[in-house]
């Protein structure tokens, strides 16, 4: 049975639509049954019900707390008969209460190849230290930002001349194949945390990276 999917944003939900697009495949374990920004005006908003998919604005200033913010979201959720989460460009730090709700069963995605890079200004940080590949990572959310067991990655190069923008569209093309992949392999059960790491059924020794054609 396809596992029913929330898809958290605040923006535009680039890396949303692409879920949203990927899981249109009969074949694709997991649909997409909501979209939730806790921005009312985020574009993502009106993306996703162009694309079929209910989106509700869940403004968090509406809430005197992050606690009573957190305990709506995660009603809405349970109303929903949701089975995971993905966080796609979802700007706001959740408390342990929450994280702890959906433990193992909530994802979030990072421009960078973790643990390097975690937190804000990542292409900015990668270029300033000279690193010659550079990427995106899925990982299971945890109370610590940027952190958690890490699904799978996608590495593409850093080239002469690049700049935060250029460096940054690169990586965002990566992340609409990688998000989609990851979550694929977490709603099949493919990918399971053993041990504080994720192990992926199926492959030589547990772990999936995607390569950018650049590099080959």
């Amino acid at each position: 049975m396809k596992k029913r999917t929330a898809i958290l944003i605040s923006g535009r939900g680039s890396n949303m639509a692409a879920l949203i697009a990927a899981a249109r495949d009969p074949a694709y374990p997991a649909e997409i049954a909501v979209v939730v920004s806790n921005v009312p005006d985020a574009a993502g908003l009106a993306e996703a019900r162009a694309m079929g998919v209910e989106a509700v604005a869940l403004d968090h200033n509406q809430f005197p707390s992050r606690m009573t913010f957190e305990l709506a979201l995660h009603g809405m959720l349970l109303d929903r008969g949701i089975d995971l989460v993905c966080n796609a460009g979802f700007m706001r730090l959740l408390t342990a209460g929450f994280v702890n709700r959906w433990f193992d069963r909530h994802l979030n995605i990072h421009p960078s190849l973790l643990p390097s890079f975690t937190g804000l200004n990542t292409h900015e940080r990668a270029l300033f230290e000279g690193v010659k590949v550079s990427g995106a990572s899925v990982h299971f959310v945890r109370i610590e930002m940027d952190a958690g067991p890490i699904v799978a990655q996608a590495a593409v190069p850093v080239l002469e001349g690049d700049t935060p923008e250029t460096l940054g569209a690169r990586v965002l093309v990566a992340e609409h194949r990688l998000y989609p992949h990851a979550l694929a392999l977490v709603a099949s059960g493919r990918a399971k945390v053993l041990d504080g790491n994720v192990v992926i059924s199926g492959t030589q020794d547990g772990r999936e990276v995607l390569f950018s054609p650049q590099l080959a």
